[in-house]
């Protein structure tokens, strides 16, 4: 049977994303490192929907998870950490390194229904780019990533340059492993919202006022609403969108548009 799976479901973008998976003929299963609030989620869809603990840090958890799919239908990965949330490590671990792991790991479930959308975030579309910072994304796997980091000079430890970076790696890595995906017919995106008005949204938006001055002046001059998102979700992950992959879907109501388009004494981060 084909299984859907949402990584992320105890709250936020990963709860409001969940009710649109699932259906005749087809597994749900949500997993989260909050497993309570994930049977929550579970128990308002409906009977049937699976329930797994699983932290995106932890390698053993991701292949656990992979091992309980069989063939994989539509993934959805809003789990992530948040500056405000953990140090730059862990930060770097949960939002780059195991999404780089859990894409490896899910090779074998992949056949032509198969498509992930991966969030990562418009912070990843401020980061300027530079061929060596870009060479060490692309390789998160690796035994001396953080010490590659260290060496062009980046605090590893440092909370929110770790979040824009690891959420910039996570887009090169959909634009990286989409032509091995598609070998299975299968598909890879990532989204990239911008200031949503969920828990995480609010507590990094109290944290850092550039937030508030961002939402203030995008085009539409608000924070998004989670089912926003899942709409988009609901599309990349339907047949309609069946030509999308190895790409990324920037949903920020026109807020980096705007930001870069500041003069320059304004613009900086």
């Amino acid at each position: 049977m084909v299984t859907d799976v949402v990584i992320g479901a105890a709250s936020g973008m990963g709860a409001a994303v969940a009710p649109l998976l699932g259906g005749e003929g087809r597994r749900l299963v949500l997993a989260d490192i909050d497993v309570a609030g994930a049977g929550r989620v579970a128990a308002a869809i409906g009977p049937d929907v699976e329930v797994l603990g699983c932290d995106l840090g932890a390698p053993d958890d991701i292949e656990s998870l992979a091992r309980a799919v069989g063939d994989l239908g539509a993934l959805v990965m809003t789990a992530g950490l948040s500056p405000t949330m953990a140090p730059g490590r862990r930060i770097h671990e949960v939002d780059l390194i195991g999404p780089a792991h859990l894409v490896r790991a899910l090779a074998p479930t992949l056949g032509p229904e198969s498509v992930a959308v991966l969030f990562a975030s418009m912070a990843a579309h401020l980061v300027p780019p530079a061929a060596e910072v870009d060479a060490v994304l692309d390789d998160p796997l690796a035994p001396g990533y953080f010490d590659a980091l260290a060496g062009l000079g980046f605090d590893v430890d440092e909370p929110g340059l770790a979040y824009a970076l690891a959420k910039r790696g996570l887009q090169r890595l959909v634009q990286r492993e989409a032509q091995r995906w598609g070998r299975h017919g299968a598909r890879l995106v990532s989204v990239s919202p911008g200031i949503v008005d969920t828990p995480m949204g609010r507590a990094e938006a109290e944290s850092e006022p550039l937030m508030a001055t961002m939402v203030e002046g995008s085009a539409l001059g608000r924070m998004l609403r989670p089912e926003e998102l899942a709409a988009v979700v609901g599309f990349l992950t339907s047949p309609a969108a069946s030509a999308l992959t190895g790409t990324d879907v920037l949903v920020d109501g026109g807020a980096v548009a705007a930001f870069q388009r500041r003069p320059p004494d304004r613009a900086g981060l």
